[in-house]
C-alpha cells in the first residue's frame, strides 16, 4: 500500500464526509425549518421529549418534514459512495476505497466545517456499503429492520441490529480481512456517536410507557412512517399493532 495515496484518500473521504447536507438543506427551505444542533423530539401522549444532539437526515425529516429528510440521507450516502467507488475504480486490489469509507463516516460524524458537531453515521456507512456491496445495504437494512422491529421491539435496535449484520455478511460476501475490519470499525464509530442519544432513550423507556412502544416512536417521523406502511405492504407487522386510519 502507498502511504501516499492511503493519506489521499483518507483527506478526500474526510473532507466530503464532512459536508453537513442537513445543515446545506435545510438553509435553502427558510428559517422556520432550519435544523439545528440540539432537537426535541416529541412522542404523541408524552411531555418527556429525547434530546438529539446530531444534525442529520432524521432532525431534517423532524424539523422540516419527510421529504427533504430523505433528500438529506440520500445526499449523505451520496458524499461517501462517490470517493469510494473512485478509489475502488482506481486501485481495485488496494484498501484505499476502505479508508475512504471509514473517513467519511468520521467527517460525517465530527465535521470540521461544523466544530465537529455531525451527524449518527447510518447514512454515511451506507453509503459506502453500497460501493462495496450494494446487496449488503439492502440485506442488512431490513434484516436489522425486522430485528429491532417486530422481534425486539427496541428504536435503537432498528438501527444497530443491520450494522452488527454487516459483519458476517461482508465477511461471507468479500472473504477479505480488511472489509471485515472496516465494518467492525463503522459498528464503533456508530455506537460512540449515538451513545448520548441511546443513554436518554433507554433513561426514557424506564420512565415513562410511551417511550416503551416502538409503534409511537417510529411514528414521529416520516421515514419511520413510510417503514412502517412498507412492513404493512410484506405483512410483516400483525394487524393489532397497526395504528387506526387517520393517526400517523
Amino acid at each position: 500500500m502507498d502511504v501516499t495515496i492511503a493519506l489521499l484518500a483518507a483527506v478526500v473521504g474526510y473532507l466530503l464526509g464532512s459536508l453537513s447536507f442537513a445543515r446545506i438543506v435545510t438553509s435553502f427551505a427558510g428559517p422556520d425549518k432550519k435544523v439545528r444542533e440540539r432537537t426535541e423530539a416529541y412522542i404523541e401522549g408524552s411531555e418527556n421529549p429525547i434530546i438529539l444532539e446530531t444534525v442529520s437526515a432524521t432532525s431534517v425529516s423532524m424539523v422540516a418534514g419527510s421529504r427533504l429528510g430523505f433528500l438529506t440521507y440520500l445526499l449523505d450516502m451520496l458524499k461517501v459512495f462517490v470517493p469510494v467507488l473512485v478509489f475502488r475504480k482506481l486501485f481495485p486490489s488496494e484498501p484505499y476505497y476502505l479508508v475512504a469509507a471509514i473517513t467519511g463516516v468520521v467527517g460525517h460524524v465530527w465535521p470540521i466545517y461544523h466544530r465537529f458537531k455531525g451527524g449518527g453515521g447510518i447514512s454515511a456507512i451506507f453509503g459506502g456499503i453500497f460501493a462495496i456491496d450494494w446487496i449488503g445495504v439492502f440485506v442488512t437494512f431490513f434484516g436489522g429492520m425486522f430485528v429491532g422491529m417486530v422481534i425486539l421491539k427496541d428504536l435503537y435496535l432498528i438501527y444497530y441490529a443491520g450494522l452488527i449484520m454487516l459483519i458476517p455478511w461482508l465477511w461471507l460476501r468479500t472473504k477479505s480481512l480488511p472489509v471485515v475490519i472496516y465494518a467492525v470499525l463503522v459498528n464503533v464509530l456508530f455506537l460512540v456517536a449515538t451513545i448520548p442519544s441511546a443513554r436518554r432513550y433507554y433513561r426514557l423507556r424506564k420512565t415513562d410507557p410511551k417511550w416503551a412502544d416502538p409503534e409511537a416512536m417510529w411514528g414521529m417521523w416520516g421515514m419511520g412512517r413510510g417503514i412502517m406502511k412498507m412492513m404493512d405492504k410484506l405483512g410483516v407487522r400483525k394487524k393489532k399493532d397497526r395504528p387506526e386510519a387517520g393517526t400517523p
